[in-house]
């Protein structure tokens, strides 16, 4: 058996376990009135999988009101923090999409949303901008690979004796889900991601955090897009203080209209995916456009940092 399918059958094991785990924790100590995580649901990576109705037409199956919550672009010392609290308060679990240079300034961040039963999934070491699309193949799978053991190293306590790998073959991966900076993935790190079985996560519905707005104003949008499709994986950033204000009200809704969270763990095998309804088109070209402005020449100059991207009109 090839090196890299040892070890992501070790890891999806151990992710399975940990999900039951935690879920089981949480049923334990969890009060009626709260909203609670309903149920683990293993999704297989092997040979790659490529999910979320923003950017991919398939996603993971899911019943009427019922949501997976994922975050990226933390941890961050204030408001991660109060994320963690609210999710705990209400006895649910989410999947952290952690930025490497991020995880290795707070490691014991990093290791507490394992602790407290999350996935810890990758999210490169950077977040380079403009997307990785603009770095050569090499310098993106580099900044990939790097935000991969600092991840491993500080959440999961993963040791390399004999340094730290350079082949992602080789890297042992506790949880097997990435998420490309933008959605802005490319033809090459597609491959590359399915030779060594790591599934690519877009998202379903997303918040548009990465604009300010107030609390209220984000909980009525997200809100007003989960109430319209009925269920999906939602994205939020769990660096924005808007959305940490917002959180506990967000599942105090989420509990108010009956909806259920589902836990993604990493499984055996592929998928299972559902295909997009008929009709489907990619929206993630509305975000990554926003980016080329940056790289025209003859375009005034831009300040560095996050490029502001608007939201989809609210529904």
């Amino acid at each position: 058996m090839p090196i890299r399918f040892r070890l992501n059958a070790f890891c999806a094991g151990f992710a399975l376990w940990a999900g039951f785990a935690a879920l089981a924790s949480a049923e334990e100590a969890c009060e009626p009135d709260k909203l609670g995580t309903a149920r683990i649901a293993e999704v297989g990576t092997q040979g790659g999988l490529m999910i979320g109705l923003k950017t991919y037409p398939a996603a993971i199956p899911l019943a009427d009101h019922e949501v997976i919550l994922t975050f990226d672009d933390g941890p961050d010392q204030r408001t991660t923090p109060e994320i963690l609290r609210a999710l705990a308060d209400q006895c649910v679990l989410a999947t952290f999409f952690d930025i490497g240079a991020k995880v290795d300034a707070l490691p014991l961040l990093a290791r507490r949303e394992v602790e407290e039963g999350h996935n810890v999934a990758h999210h490169t070491y950077t977040h380079p901008q403009p997307t990785l699309t603009f770095m050569s193949e090499a310098a993106a799978r580099a900044d990939i690979l790097k935000g991969m053991i600092a991840v491993e190293r500080a959440a999961y306590g993963q040791d390399f004796p004999d340094g730290e790998p350079t082949d992602l073959a080789k890297l042992k991966l506790h949880t097997p889900f990435f998420r490309f900076p933008g959605f802005a993935d490319t033809a090459d790190l597609r491959l590359w991601f399915g030779e060594n079985n790591v599934a690519i996560f877009g998202t379903d519905l997303w918040a548009s955090d990465w604009i300010e707005m107030t609390p209220d104003q984000e909980l009525k949008l997200i809100l007003g897009r989960l109430e319209k499709a009925g269920r999906g994986m939602l994205l939020f950033h769990d660096n924005r203080q808007w959305t940490a204000d917002m959180m506990p009200g967000f599942l105090a809704e989420l509990k108010k209209r009956g909806y259920r969270v589902v836990h993604v763990v990493a499984g055996a095998g592929t998928g299972p995916t559902v295909p997009a309804p008929a009709g489907w088109v990619s929206e993630t070209g509305r975000v990554t456009g926003a980016l080329k402005p940056r790289l025209d020449k003859n375009a005034p100059t831009r300040p560095a940092g996050p490029i502001p991207v608007l939201p989809a009109p609210v529904e």
